[in-house]
C-alpha cells in the first residue's frame, strides 16, 4: 500500500483497533477516532511499535459541533483522508416497549449521523481531488428484521439508506463507497449492551458463525482496497438476505427464535 490518510470511528476497542493495526501494518498513517483517549492511545502505540504512525483525537461522535470541529482540525493539520471508516456503532437491542426516546435518539446519532457529519465534513475534498474511499460498517439488521430490536434496526437501515443514497451522488466522481454487512462479531459491544445478547435470534454455526474482530478488519481492508460496492460476512448471508427478499414470511419465522438466556 502506497502511503495513505486512513481515518476510522470506533477505533478504541473491537473491529476497529483491529482495522486500525492492519492499516498501519500495511503502512498507512492512521487517524484515530473514539472517545476514550486512554484506549486510543494504547491503540496507536500499539500501532507505532509494529512500525505505523497515528494520531489521536478524542471527540463524542454525537456531538456535531465536536464532530465541525475535529474535521477542520484533521483537514488543517493533516490533510483529507484517503480512506474513510464509519464504524462507529451503539445502540441495545430492545423491545421498543423497553427503549426509551433517549436511546432511540442516541441509535441515530451513531452510527446514522455521525457517519453522515463526518462524510460531509471531507466529501467536497475528496470530490475536488477526485479520489477517495468512504465505508460504512452495518449489520444484518439493514436487510432483515427480528422481534425486540426495532430501534436499532431502524438506525442500521438508516445508514445502510444513507451509503446506497451517497454511491449514488458520487458515481463515476472518482469516490468509492462500500457498505459492509458484518454478522455476529464477538466484541466488547455485548458488554457495552447489556440485554441485546438475550434478544439475538439463534442462528446455526454453519449458517452464520461468529466472528472475530481480526476476521471483520480483514473483511473490511479487503472490501475497501478492491473498491468493492458490498461487502457481506459471512458470505452465507447473502442467500439469507435474498431468501428475505422472496419469502419473508419465512425468514421471519426463523429469526423469531432467540438465543436462550442464560441460568441464575
Amino acid at each position: 500500500m502506497a502511503a495513505t490518510l486512513v481515518l476510522t470511528t470506533g477505533a478504541s476497542s473491537a473491529i476497529g483497533e483491529a482495522l486500525a493495526k492492519r492499516y498501519g501494518h500495511a503502512g498507512a498513517h492512521l487517524l484515530l477516532l473514539a472517545r476514550n483517549r486512554e484506549r486510543l492511545a494504547a491503540v496507536a502505540e500499539a500501532i507505532k511499535r509494529d512500525g505505523g504512525t497515528a494520531t489521536v483525537f478524542s471527540l463524542d461522535l454525537a456531538d456535531p459541533d465536536a464532530i465541525e470541529e475535529t474535521t477542520a482540525k484533521i483537514a488543517r493539520e493533516t490533510g483529507t483522508p484517503d480512506i474513510l471508516v464509519n464504524n462507529a456503532g451503539s445502540g441495545r437491542w430492545l423491545p421498543l416497549t423497553k427503549t426509551t426516546a433517549a436511546e432511540a435518539l442516541s441509535m441515530i446519532q451513531v452510527p446514522y449521523l455521525a457517519a453522515f457529519n463526518l462524510t460531509r465534513a471531507f466529501l467536497p475534498l475528496m470530490l475536488a481531488r477526485r479520489n477517495g474511499a468512504i465505508a460504512c460498517i452495518t449489520s444484518p439488521a439493514s436487510y432483515v428484521a427480528w422481534p425486540d430490536a426495532a430501534a436499532y434496526i431502524a438506525a442500521r437501515r438508516a445508514l445502510a439508506g444513507f451509503t446506497d443514497g451517497l454511491r449514488s451522488e458520487v458515481r463515476g466522481k472518482g469516490v468509492t463507497v462500500t457498505l459492509v454487512v458484518l454478522g455476529m462479531v464477538e466484541s466488547p459491544y455485548w458488554d457495552h449492551n447489556p440485554g441485546s445478547r438475550e434478544n439475538a435470534p439463534v442462528a446455526k454455526s454453519w449458517l452464520a458463525p461468529v466472528m472475530t474482530s481480526d476476521q471483520a478488519a480483514a473483511a473490511i481492508f479487503s472490501g475497501v482496497e478492491r473498491r468493492k460496492r458490498t461487502v457481506v460476512k459471512p458470505a452465507v448471508l447473502r442467500a439469507v438476505f435474498l431468501l428475505n427478499a422472496i419469502a419473508p414470511s419465512l425468514v421471519t419465522r426463523q429469526l423469531k427464535r432467540r438465543a436462550p438466556r442464560p441460568r441464575d
